[in-house]
């Protein structure tokens, strides 16, 4: 998070809101803790997997649209896994 440029305390904030983003997408309905969990691990994920395309977000807005793509490949690989 700290190559990120953002704190966190925003990357709580940030991720909470893609969290709940994504659990809207996704149609899930997911308490405020998750939707924190979603979005914060979401975005490492999403940054990861952007990186190795080549792909870098940077700031809340980047942090924001990493964590929703990043929630939302979560919640399908979990309803994958369950299915």
């Amino acid at each position: 998070m700290s190559d990120m440029g953002i704190g966190w305390l925003a990357a709580i904030i940030i991720g909470g809101i893609a969290g709940w983003i994504a659990s809207g997408l996704m149609k899930t309905n997911t308490g405020v803790l998750l939707n924190i969990v979603l979005g914060i691990i979401g975005a490492s994920v999403a940054s990861f997997l952007f990186g190795i395309l080549g792909i870098s977000f940077g700031g809340w807005i980047g942090y924001l649209v990493a964590g929703v793509v990043g929630a939302c490949i979560l919640v399908g690989l979990v309803r994958a896994i369950r299915k």
